[in-house]
Order: structure tokens, then C-alpha cells, then sequence
């Protein structure tokens, strides 16, 4: 069994796969601070919950963004005799043309490689979580760089935490732009501006990217991915192809079949 786990900064997704198949997932709160011991522990009890066992895991394969527990993570595939291949520039199988390729996330590396294998390119991936990230996808399957901007749930945080008189809200989508009430403002602003926020990036970043392709804008692919890509509002998003919300976790899966071979990962499918 292939462990792929995404280490983001509000949350550890965790994704196992036999043969290729995407057959379970799971979600952690990202404790930036925790030791190898305690993150060993969080693993198995995240498996235990499927009945599965972290014994039973053969192979990890790792995009993370917090480099504390990049290293607890090593040091806990290493007490268990476990491979585990860590996504970054120098290992993943694609063209980086950006000024530091070393400093781009490796979860968007990732990203890029699975839109590209599984979707096609050029494409444009926007991964929407604690950050929401835009990113452009070369014909050839290159990642040339792209936009980021803060996520949601820190747009809300911002409004509550930052000033005197606004509440925490709930995201709902409310029936008109112009809010009646404070909440309703709230969550027009919230919503409605980052839906524009989103499909705005998307056509600007596609707009560039089938100019440098030579390719209408139609023959970019869009695909939307991240935690919020889940919600009922996404699907609405104009000019988004597709949405995949395990795209990471297959691209680790995809990351670890080419490189180290495909008896571990398998064939990943959409």
C-alpha cells in the first residue's frame, strides 16, 4: 500500500492507494510543532479508523510545506523500514521555469504534474485552501509559475479578528450581492468576491498561457482542486473543466510510480 500525505498548513491530508486506486482518505489538523513520535501516532490512528494499520503501508510519498514536520515524517518512515520519496524540485519529473524553482510549494509542483498527466496541458490548476494558488501548466507540462493569494478562511479571520464590529459568519451564499445586513454583506463580500477572485485569476493566467502556447483560450484546461473545491459554489465557478478535489494525493501517487517504479504506486486513474 502507497501512503501519499499532503502536509498543508491548516491540514495533513492523507490519501492510500493499491494498484493505483485512490481507496481511502483522511484529514488531520496540521500541528506544525509535533515530534516524529507524535506524528507516528497521529498516522496510525488516522489508518486505525479504516481499520487499516501504518504496518501495512509499504511506500510514502510526501508534498509538504512545513518543513519541521517534513523531517519528523522521515524519521518515522525510517523506525518503520518504509520508503518514502519527498516531492520537491530536484525530484519531481517535470520542467520548472521559474526564477527559484526551490522555493515553489511542493504541493503546486505536484499539482502541476497531475494536471498534467491526468488532464492534460497547457492547463491552468487552482488548488483553493489556506491559500488559494494559480498556477500555469506549459503545453509541454512545465510549470512556468503563477499567482497566489490568501485563502478564504484567512479573508474571514482577517474580518473578525482584525476589526471591532464585524462577527465570524457562516459561508452561505446569499441571494444578492447587496447585503441588507452586516452578515449578509459579510457574506456577499466573502463569497461573491472570492468567486471573482478565482474565475479572474483563471482567465487572466489562461489568457497568458495559450498566448505563449499558441492555442485558443478553450484548448487551456482549467481544473480546480483544494479543500474548497468541494463546496456547492465551486461548481459554478465559470471556466473551470474540471474538479478534482484529490488531485494532490494522486499526483504524489503519479510522483512515486515514475520515479521510483509502477508496482509501488500503480497506475493512477482519474
Amino acid at each position: 500500500m502507497l501512503l501519499a500525505i499532503d502536509i498543508g498548513n491548516s491540514n495533513v491530508t492523507l490519501g492510500w492507494f493499491r494498484d493505483g486506486t485512490l481507496v481511502q482518505r483522511g484529514r488531520a489538523v496540521t500541528a506544525p510543532g509535533a515530534t516524529s513520535r507524535e506524528l507516528e501516532l497521529l498516522l496510525d490512528e488516522a489508518l486505525g479508523r479504516d481499520g487499516l494499520s501504518l504496518d501495512a503501508v509499504g511506500a510514502m510519498s510526501l508534498a509538504s510545506v512545513v518543513p519541521s514536520l517534513t523531517g519528523a515524517l522521515q524519521d518515522v518512515a525510517a523506525r518503520r523500514s518504509c520508503s518514502i520519496l519527498v516531492a520537491s524540485a530536484s525530484t519531481i519529473p517535470i520542467g520548472i521555469r521559474v526564477d527559484q524553482p526551490e522555493s515553489v510549494g511542493a504541493d503546486r509542483l505536484v499539482n502541476a504534474l497531475a494536471a498534467a498527466r491526468l488532464h492534460g496541458a497547457p492547463a491552468v490548476v487552482a488548488d483553493l485552501g489556506t491559500a488559494t494558488t494559480v498556477d500555469a501548466v506549459a503545453a509541454d507540462g512545465a510549470f512556468v509559475g503563477g499567482a497566489i493569494a490568501p485563502g478564504l478562511d484567512l479573508g474571514l479571520e482577517a474580518l473578525a479578528s482584525r476589526t471591532a464590529q464585524l462577527p465570524r459568519i457562516d459561508l452561505v451564499v446569499p441571494e444578492r450581492a447587496i447585503g441588507r445586513t452586516t452578515v449578509s454583506a459579510m457574506q456577499s463580500g466573502t463569497v461573491f468576491g472570492y468567486q471573482a477572485l478565482v474565475v479572474g485569476l483563471i482567465s487572466r493566467i489562461r489568457a497568458e498561457l495559450a498566448a505563449d502556447s499558441g492555442v485558443p483560450a478553450n484548448a487551456v484546461h482549467a481544473i480546480l482542486t483544494g479543500g474548497l473545491s468541494a463546496v456547492s459554489w465551486a461548481s459554478v465557478l465559470e471556466g473551470v473543466e474540471v474538479i478534482d478535489p484529490d488531485l494532490t494525493l494522486k499526483g504524489l501517487a503519479i510522483l512515486h510510480a515514475e520515479v521510483v517504479g509502477p508496482a509501488a504506486g500503480g497506475d493512477v486513474r482519474r
